[in-house]
């Protein structure tokens, strides 16, 4: 479905694998594997740890052309050390600006919302840690993955009731959002967890959305299939 909304197999599509932690990543680095055996044929990695490489023209020249970007899966504070606030960052605004698309997974996915969840350099467990502030591509919104796989579907809770004006997304695995404008479908397999304080206040801190439901991310409100 990323591929499709990029453009097709033949779409420039830009990959960043900053999260992962690697010294430096090769072309033939085997992350990009998902996406070419899914038919993409022309892609780009671009990576560095070095804020001030980040904000120059060269390095972010490929996201001039790319119609879409994918963040691979990690660490989701390496993604906000190395690009938050840079060019590289403004890049990826004007990408969405221009109609591209942005996708990711587990770090990728949770790195696009305002409130960074996870995002503790000490470990993955820890909810509200030293890094607290995500490329806010979701605008308050706080996002967590791999939700039901690893029985994460309770740990949201912690930031939403510290963080009322929030909404908490968790996405489990083999499932992802798509979001256009407001609004985001469930696709894939399993399911998108919603919270809100309200909820967290009248003890129903989460509801489950499936594939095929809908939810309006300004009204705040579901659309079930």
């Amino acid at each position: 479905k990323f591929i499709e909304l990029a453009g097709g197999p033949k779409a420039y599509i830009v990959v960043i694998p900053t999260a992962g932690g690697a010294k430096s990543y090769p072309s033939d680095w085997r992350g990009l594997e998902t996406l070419r055996s899914n038919g993409a044929k022309n892609l780009t990695l671009l990576h560095t740890y070095d804020r001030k490489v980040a904000d120059t023209e060269e390095f972010a020249a490929p996201l001039k052309k790319a119609t879409g970007v994918w963040f691979s899966g990690g660490r989701q504070w390496r993604l906000a050390d190395s690009y938050l606030d840079t060019l590289v960052h403004r890049e990826l605004w004007a990408l969405l600006g221009r109609g591209g698309v942005i996708g990711g997974s587990s770090a990728g996915a949770t790195i696009q919302g305002s409130y960074l969840a996870r995002g503790d350099s000490g470990g993955n467990t820890v909810m509200m840690g030293d890094h607290e502030v995500g490329f806010g591509f979701l605008k308050q919104v706080a996002i967590d993955q791999h939700l039901l796989a690893r029985n994460r579907q309770f740990d949201m809770i912690e930031i939403i009731e510290a963080k009322p004006e929030l909404l908490g997304i968790g996405i489990d695995e083999d499932t992802a959002m798509v979001v256009r404008g407001d609004v985001f479908e469930v696709i894939g397999t399993s399911y998108v967890a919603v919270y809100t304080s309200a909820g967290i206040k009248a003890g129903k801190p989460f509801y489950l959305l499936g594939p095929g439901d809908r939810y309006n991310l300004k009204e705040r409100r579901p659309r079930y299939r």
